[in-house]
């Protein structure tokens, strides 16, 4: 059985083991940045985790404009399961009560398993819109 719950402090370096076993690799994986994330936002990182190990987490931010999700990973043995759609549906859920119209999903392109769930997803690739970062 896997619940769903906001990360705490304490879970920052199983997270960050996850993201290293399930995720490609980003320039904010480090204890740092997680510690100011959970600072922040207390419930914006949303883990999954099953018999006290973590095995999926998704960031669901929300700037006052627009719900971004980040960093949806699911742990290799625990893919297939729906777990990954739990995470989403409640990412989603956390976005919207904070009144969010408008959501969108941050994709590493050349993560063939990341864009492969977000395709069987109803949501819909950006075309339109090209994304710039700083950092």
């Amino acid at each position: 059985m896997i619940t769903l719950r906001p990360a705490r402090l304490e879970d920052i370096a199983a997270v960050l083991t996850l993201w290293r076993e399930s995720a490609e690799p980003s320039s904010t994986d480090d204890a740092t940045a997680l510690t100011g994330l959970l600072e922040h936002d207390p419930g914006a990182l949303i883990l999954g985790e099953s018999s006290g190990q973590i095995v999926g987490s998704v960031i669901a931010a929300w700037d006052g404009w627009r719900g971004t999700i980040y960093r949806l990973a699911v742990a290799p043995a625990h893919r297939g399961g729906g777990l990954g759609t739990r995470l989403l549906q409640a990412a989603v859920q956390r976005i919207s009560a904070h009144g969010a119209r408008r959501l969108q999903a941050t994709v590493i392109e050349t993560d063939a398993r990341a864009m492969g769930f977000w395709r069987r997803t109803d949501w819909r690739r950006a075309e339109e819109q090209t994304r710039f970062t700083w950092g």
